[in-house]
């Protein structure tokens, strides 16, 4: 009778673990099913982000170039002008050019920011304080700031002159001292931020120890923003970062970027490389400098395929590119192999 108690006791708690255990099974299994919709879901919605973010990788709208008011001998060809080696820059990295014209209406300038993924403020030899060029540029970096802190993706990249401006906008002075730096190629000296900064980090070993020790960077410029006024100035101290510096009568700092925005700065000329030849002396054609120009643009063209901007129409982007223009050979009078010009 014992056992038989036993048996029944026995039975009643393997049924009751038996129900329970079933119980918890059908729990899980609706936590897996929840959890599998909630994950499918998710993954849906990833990739539905990267679909729209490759459309803008593959189709870059266009990368802006600010043209310049053009010097004597250029002016019979046009009253401004943007050197068609800073096209073939971007172009080489797998993008389109708009060039941004002066003297135009603030609502054209207003539809050209809503339209191209970036600018470039190339090199060139007007005034930074009252040129048109300047005041255009300041339009365009005003927009691209309130963009930028809005999460509105917009690069900036300045060369020589383009570099200089960057300072002169930011710091609303003009700092920069003669130093004669024409006509030279020199190794950059990098700083400590420079291994953790946007524009080198990915850059190859061997071509970042080559830049740092081989006269690869090509100089053109008679002004610099020193080190000394750099350090002085707190509003330039506490919105770049120095990531070289070069020494010509003084130290001066020939890369930069923005510590909180896409802007970038060089003072050094790496369009120059493969794309002009009249100063062949001041002008490295190496393969190692050839590499450091295309992957200096393929970066700058990464960072503006981060950009959501877009033409209102195709006949909009059609009628913006450079394609509407044909470039002029002007090695004989110019330190430019080819131009474009716009009235």
């Amino acid at each position: 009778m014992v056992t038989f108690l036993l048996h029944r006791t026995c039975d009643a708690e393997i049924d009751l673990f038996l129900k329970r255990f079933r119980q918890l099974l059908n729990t899980v299994e609706y936590i897996n099913q929840y959890s599998s919709a909630i994950l499918s879901s998710v993954l849906r919605t990833r990739l539905r982000v990267a679909q729209i973010y490759n459309i803008h990788s593959l189709f870059l709208n266009g990368l802006g170039i600010l043209a310049q008011e053009a010097f004597k001998p250029l002016q019979k060809f046009g009253s401004s002008y943007i050197a068609a080696s800073y096209v073939k820059f971007i172009e080489s990295a797998g993008a389109r050019v708009v060039p941004v014209r002066l003297n135009r209406s603030n609502e054209e300038y207003d539809e050209i920011f809503r339209s191209i993924n970036g600018l470039l403020f190339p090199g060139g030899g007007v005034d930074l304080a009252t040129s048109e060029f300047s005041r255009v540029a300041k339009i365009f970096y005003t927009k691209a700031l309130e963009a930028n802190d809005r999460e509105d993706y917009f690069p900036i990249w300045g060369t020589c002159l383009g570099h200089q401006l960057l300072t002169y906008l930011t710091s609303g002075e003009n700092l920069l001292i003669r130093t004669n730096t024409n006509g030279f190629t020199m190794p950059l000296n990098f700083t400590q931020a420079s291994k953790h900064s946007k524009m080198f980090q990915d850059f190859p070993e061997e071509i970042y120890e080559r830049l740092a020790s081989e006269p690869v960077s090509s100089h053109f410029h008679f002004w610099s923003l020193s080190m000394q006024n750099y350090t002085k100035n707190e509003k330039l101290r506490n919105f770049y970062k120095i990531l070289t510096t070069n020494f010509h009568n003084v130290e001066f700092i020939s890369t930069m970027e923005a510590y909180r925005y896409p802007i970038y700065g060089v003072q050094w000329h790496p369009e120059k490389n493969p794309f002009e030849w009249k100063n062949s002396t001041g002008i490295p054609h190496s393969s190692i400098s050839i590499k450091v120009t295309f992957f200096l643009a393929d970066f700058f063209v990464n960072e503006a395929r981060k950009s959501n901007h877009h033409f209102s129409s195709k006949k909009a982007e059609t009628d913006a590119l450079i394609y509407n223009f044909n470039p002029v050979y002007t090695g004989i009078f110019s330190s430019f192999d080819q131009a474009y010009f716009f009235d």
